[in-house]
């Protein structure tokens, strides 16, 4: 494999792709940013333009790549795909299916065959009755840790990803426990961002934000596994907090070594490190800031990634407005361009869910409070 320590500049190379290789998916998830259906869109890219496409990755500096949807195991040529990234372009390849029947046995042991670095499950709730109310499936829970069964027989590195809701706010202790039990390496979590069916009612409040976020840093203390906040970029601000109040190296890490993989020198964030591209080939800063910023049909991929007005804007922190533009942080965090769009339908604004005052040096929460 590259290695992850090659020096990248993401103002010309991404961190991360993230490859939405269809949208089909049997799950009905209350936050879909997908808005994913039960059958292929005929206009996904082919095997041949995918194939072209993770030419075009490799090209980039050998970014990590994860493979998403829908499902990505609704695409009968997956692992055909997933085998060229692999052996031909010498990428490290993820996998983020969902949890229905189509996640067996011999579906995973043709994963290890091909070599996935990682195979990422979603787990909403500590119990079937939040996972599947928020999965929007019956069963879906229990086809869940089925799965994990799988590739913890197999030595397979699981990551669970949870998405903080309104719905399971209340269960993240409880969601810490059996991801700890579980053996995974990571615990990725996904502050909601409504977009897609995914609606605001549904966050949690900017509060709650900072809450959660002061108690995963303690728990990525205390757990084995290491603990990453995606459409959070603030956490790498609470991270830096943290330590300074302890006395420690203001490094805004803090991740469990253990877990290399998917760890970035320095922050990613939408367009910044971080570029997704549809099952059709359009391409967006992230799956969560719904701005097309050209299609791989006609562009390539580094050009868009390099050369889009809105890329190079979301990589310019001196645009940035509001409290986002003055905060002492915006170097490391620079809020969520997603969540800003979706709130105030300017990708440049603050991140109204920050619940940080720049230059008062404390958050506007109280320390004590927890969620």
């Amino acid at each position: 494999m590259i290695s992850l320590k090659t020096p990248r500049d993401y103002h010309t190379d991404p961190f991360i792709v993230i490859w939405e290789v269809t949208r089909a998916c049997a799950l009905k998830c209350l936050h879909c940013r997908a808005e994913a259906q039960y059958k292929p869109d005929p206009r996904q890219l082919t095997l041949e333009e995918g194939k072209k496409l993770i030419d075009q990755i490799a090209e980039m500096n050998h970014p990590l790549v994860v493979f998403t949807g829908g499902d990505p195991l609704m695409r009968p040529d997956l692992f055909e795909l997933a085998q060229y990234a692999i052996e031909e372009k010498n990428l490290s390849v993820s996998m983020t299916p969902s949890a229905t029947p189509k996640v067996t046995r011999a579906a995973v042991e043709k994963a290890k065959q091909v070599g996935l670095s990682r195979w990422a499950f979603s787990l909403d709730g500590s119990c079937a009755d939040i996972h599947d109310h928020f999965r929007g499936t019956a069963g879906s829970y229990n086809t869940t840790m089925r799965g994990i069964g799988y590739l913890k027989e197999l030595n397979i590195p699981i990551q669970v990803n949870t998405t903080v809701s309104r719905y399971n706010l209340h269960d993240l202790e409880q969601i810490a426990e059996r991801v700890k039990e579980m053996q995974a390496v990571l615990w990725s979590l996904f502050f909601l961002v409504p977009t897609g069916r995914g609606m605001e009612k549904d966050m949690i409040t900017p509060d709650e934000h900072e809450a959660v976020m002061k108690w995963l840093y303690q728990i990525q203390q205390q757990m084995p596994y290491g603990v990453k906040a995606t459409e959070a970029p603030h956490y790498r601000r609470v991270v830096l907090q943290e330590k300074h109040r302890a006395g420690e190296s203001s490094v805004a890490d803090g991740q469990k070594r253990a877990d290399v993989l998917g760890r970035a020198p320095k922050g990613v964030n939408d367009g910044d490190g971080f570029v997704f591209i549809s099952h059709i080939g359009e391409v967006y800063p992230s799956g969560f800031l719904p701005l097309m910023c050209g299609n791989v049909r006609k562009d390539s991929l580094a050009d868009i990634y390099r050369n889009s007005p809105i890329m190079m804007n979301l990589r310019d922190k001196s645009l940035l407005k509001g409290k986002c533009g003055v905060c002492e942080f915006k170097a490391v965090c620079g809020g969520s361009r997603a969540r800003a769009f979706a709130i105030t339908g300017d990708y440049l604004e603050s991140d109204p869910y920050c619940a940080y005052i720049p230059g008062v040096g404390e958050e506007k929460c109280l320390h004590e409070k927890k969620f």
